[in-house]
């Protein structure tokens, strides 16, 4: 049974791989991406772009029409306390989301954007 939850923990993204159970969500929010828009969109992957760049929005209707958005989902193991916070870059187009990457950060690098925005 273990190894099938071991299984699980590479393909279900919330599933603390530890300790093999659901992860906590804490904050998820959606942020709209000022500086990048269709045609000029780059692969950011520091965590000092996104605490610098990020706008708190509260839906997807406050997005610009060819600007860039971010799902941000922060999660935390009830057992363990380990902790990762998932981004989510897409781009709105109509009714969806064309995405273009997601990526994680475990580390902390995002703890303090998220404690100033969860007011």
């Amino acid at each position: 049974m273990g190894f099938l939850r071991k299984i699980r923990s590479i393909f279900y993204e919330n599933w603390c791989g530890r300790c093999q159970i659901d992860m906590v969500t804490e904050h998820k929010k959606l942020y709209a991406m000022p500086d990048m828009t269709v045609g000029n969109y780059r692969s950011r992957r520091t965590p000092e772009y996104y605490r610098d760049h990020l706008v708190l929005v509260e839906d997807k209707s406050q997005i610009p029409a060819g600007m860039y958005a971010c799902r941000m989902t922060a999660s935390r193991c009830p057992e363990c306390g380990y902790h990762k916070v998932r981004l989510e870059v897409f781009l709105p187009v109509r009714d969806q989301e064309k995405r273009e990457e997601s990526f994680y950060f475990d580390k902390g690098e995002l703890d303090s954007f998220i404690r100033k925005n969860s007011r």
